[in-house]
């Protein structure tokens, strides 16, 4: 089971990661920032900080929870 959560939580974090970087070029028009980019801003820099945070704390409990949801349908079939 720990596995599991483990495989899909990378998965759904490296889509998300994706996601989040499209969808941060295509609001703001620029590639998204780094904490070394000389021309990002600090508040563009914590903004993408909070963004990405948020987004990775909410796929971890999404994968969490539907990883488990899918052990007690399949465990239950068993019986």
């Amino acid at each position: 089971m720990k596995i599991t959560t483990l495989a899909v939580s990378l998965g759904a974090g490296w889509v998300a990661q994706k996601a989040v970087a499209a969808l941060w070029t295509k609001v703001t028009g620029h590639s998204p920032v780094h904490g070394d980019d000389d021309d990002a801003t600090v508040a563009s820099i914590v903004a993408f900080a909070a963004v990405t945070s948020a987004t990775a704390a909410l796929t971890r409990v999404l994968a969490t929870r539907g990883t488990s949801r899918f052990a007690k349908r399949l465990h239950a079939r068993k019986r």
